[in-house]
């Protein structure tokens, strides 16, 4: 009789998610938005109109634009690049844009009002992604799945090295820029040594297929997968878990603690924002129109995302 009342009495709990059903801001950007950073109150955006645009998101206000030049396209028409990567380091900005000739790259740096470039179409480099390891030092993501490490005031590569005959995705350095997490189009994520190119660990067997997008925070990666699965590894075990999607998983982000992270999660471009070690999931983000490009958190109530479209959105959990 004791037991019977005792579970009479029993309540079960259950927690839901937080639906959050408009951004605290919508940012208007000059064309489609393919890449974003942060950084002391700034978000940095390159557009393929062929601009990284400035907003400071404190003052609610553009502050600063760089315009590429027009390049031929392949029906021989002037147009604008697209910018695809971007990136800032001590007063220092970087713009990775398609050259319009055989997929290949052009690589510029802005500084004191004034652009230079530093790789040419007649490199011949097929990049996909560049981020600043410092002032002087550049990571580079070649389609091919190659790391580089490009020194500016020599314009060489100090090393670069081949990680798999997969097709490169994207790639994500750590807090201290010491090492980077590549993902690929086989799902298997390599972590390399930044200052030499070496690979420290392979992380597999969660991703079966392409990682589209990765982030990398606190000892941690986290991957966004064709294969509807949202994953998320600790680089010093190498164990890994996922979270499942209904849809193709085409971003990811994590939080500077790493306690949470966000996926793209389905075909209507909600981000779903969950409790890592739980996988809980803690609030779904409803308004993106488009495909997710990038999600990136500014602390562990804001983040930001972009999508193929000329809006950035910024979103508090709470």
């Amino acid at each position: 009789m004791k037991k019977m009342i005792m579970l009479g009495f029993f309540v079960p709990l259950f927690v839901f998610a937080i639906q959050i059903h408009a951004p605290v801001q919508k940012i208007i950007v000059d064309g489609t938005a393919k890449d974003m950073v942060l950084d002391e109150g700034y978000v940095y955006i390159g557009t393929d109109k062929g601009k990284l645009q400035v907003y400071d998101y404190k003052e609610k206000k553009f502050t600063k634009e760089i315009a590429l030049p027009k390049i031929q396209d392949l029906t021989g028409d002037r147009a604008s690049p697209r910018v695809y990567s971007v990136d800032f380091s001590e007063n220092r900005y970087l713009l990775l844009s398609d050259s319009g000739y055989g997929g290949y790259a052009n690589l510029w740096i802005h500084e004191n009002n004034t652009t230079t470039q530093l790789i040419f179409p007649e490199d011949k480099r097929a990049l996909v992604k560049a981020r600043f390891v410092d002032k002087n030092h550049i990571l580079l993501g070649y389609l091919g799945n190659e790391a580089a490490l490009f020194e500016v005031d020599s314009k060489k590569e100090r090393y670069r090295v081949q990680l798999s005959e997969s097709k490169f995705s994207d790639f994500a350095l750590n807090e201290k820029k010491t090492h980077a997490a590549y993902g690929c189009e086989s799902g298997v994520i390599s972590v390399i040594d930044v200052a030499n190119g070496n690979v420290v660990k392979e992380l597999k067997g969660i991703n079966l297929d392409n990682t589209y997008k990765v982030d990398f925070k606190q000892e941690i990666v986290s991957a966004a997968g064709q294969d509807r699965r949202g994953a998320f590894y600790d680089v010093k075990t190498g164990k890994g878990d996922y979270v499942e999607g209904s849809f193709l998983i085409y971003a990811t982000g994590l939080s500077p603690s790493a306690k949470k992270v966000a996926f793209a999660m389905d075909e209507k471009n909600n981000i779903s924002v969950f409790n890592r070690e739980s996988k809980e999931k803690i609030a779904v983000l409803e308004g993106q129109k488009s495909t997710l490009n990038s999600i990136v958190f500014k602390d562990e109530e804001i983040l930001f995302s972009i999508s193929d479209d000329n809006t950035v959105l910024m979103w508090k959990l709470n």
